[in-house]
């Protein structure tokens, strides 16, 4: 049996993976993008992006998104997201500072948030409404 419990499920999206966000795109296929993301209470993700940006101009309070998150080796593992975006707002610096660290350790995340040049950018909140779990490593 390969099914994931929910604490399994939120233990794996605790871990560091890049996850891959999934946007409708009215006019064309879905936006699917690489994303920094972490967990937040509440069963929340949060990530931060350029509100300019293409992801940064389709997401809007109450929009749903896809989060997918993976392991690139055997035997894989993923959790799978979706949920409504329940909040947009501009992201501190404190939160850039946090979101840089975690994926590139203190000294290159401390230096990649103190270089400027993100300005425009918001936090993004999506509350998890849906799970889809697999863990190969059970079978």
């Amino acid at each position: 049996m390969t099914r994931m419990s929910r604490d399994e499920k939120r233990a794996f999206l605790a871990g560091l993976h890049v996850g891959i966000l999934g946007l409708e795109d009215p006019g064309s296929g879905p936006l699917l993008a690489p994303v920094w993301y972490d967990v937040a209470p509440g069963d929340q993700l949060w990530f931060t992006t350029d509100a300019g940006s293409r992801k940064g101009r389709l997401l809007e309070v109450g929009r749903r998104v896809s989060l997918v998150a993976q392991t690139e080796t055997s035997p894989y593992t993923y959790v799978s997201t979706e949920g409504p975006v329940v909040s947009i707002r501009g992201a501190s610096d404190e939160e850039l500072l946090h979101m840089a660290v975690r994926y590139l350790g203190e000294e290159r995340g401390t230096a990649y948030a103190n270089s400027g040049g993100f300005e425009g950018q918001v936090t993004v909140h999506v509350a998890i409404e849906r799970w889809l779990g697999v863990d190969y490593r059970k079978e």
